[in-house]
């Protein structure tokens, strides 16, 4: 699927808060069109990686750009708007919204920025597209877990991204949810989207990334294809410890 034509890089990117270093030194780049998995145990720096690239951090030194622009010191909605949209750990959507408003939050403040009449039909669409259709009239306090992360996928798509981060969009769900997610994303990428992906579930990894890179401590360990990287004696000792 990927190009080959870099889209996003990271540059030694490092966030200290106080004392503790969360990300230490990171470089990695992201192809067109490639899903790349970001992958370590709990409490390796991912989740905050995400937020440096989405601008809800700001780098504590290093850069990110995306085609060539700089988005690191950039504000969270400047990001957005620079085309890189993101789902959360923790779902977030806007409760006192319909789901066709919380979708067109997306378009209007994405990267293609919607509005009206056109910003109304793609949210249907992208509603539609990721299995919300039956449940459009609904208030969003009646949609079950992965319908809220449905909802909040769509939000996320209807700007239009060049970039899509997924933080953890599989975790929570029982295994016929989780299925649905898998092959959810897998039509993501069929579509020539570009992502990185949060992911505890190997199953996942392994199906929908074309590259991973692994974190351990704040730092890259390892990167390369998911059957590469996961037979890595380093990434097993990161994640199963020494024994």
């Amino acid at each position: 699927m990927s190009t080959g034509r870099s889209i996003l890089t990271v540059d030694r990117l490092t966030k200290r808060f106080g004392g503790l270093v969360a990300v230490n030194d990171l470089s990695f780049e992201v192809r067109e069109h490639e899903v790349m998995g970001l992958i370590g145990p709990n409490g390796s720096g991912k989740t905050t990686t995400m937020n440096l690239i989405s601008g809800a951090f700001a780098p504590t030194s290093g850069t990110i750009h995306l085609e060539g622009r700089r988005l690191s010191g950039l504000g969270a909605h400047e990001v957005t708007r620079a085309g890189v949209s993101r789902t959360f750990q923790l779902v977030r959507v806007l409760p006192g919204l319909s789901l066709i408003d919380n979708v067109i939050a997306g378009a209007a403040f994405g990267h293609k920025r919607r509005w009206g009449g056109p910003a109304k039909e793609q949210a249907v669409r992208l509603l539609q597209r990721v299995g919300l259709g039956a449940q459009i009239g609904l208030p969003v306090s009646a949609l079950t877990y992965i319908d809220q992360k449905r909802l909040e996928l769509a939000r996320a798509l209807a700007g239009e991204p060049e970039v899509l981060l997924l933080d953890e969009w599989l975790a929570g769900l029982n295994p016929t949810e989780l299925q649905e997610g898998i092959a959810l994303i897998s039509d993501l990428r069929r579509e020539g989207r570009t992502i990185i992906l949060v992911e505890h579930v190997m199953d996942a990894i392994r199906s929908l990334c074309d590259r991973c890179v692994v974190m351990n401590s704040g730092a890259k360990i390892a990167e390369g294809t998911p059957q590469a990287v996961l037979s890595d004696p380093e990434v097993i000792r990161a994640y199963l410890g020494d024994e």
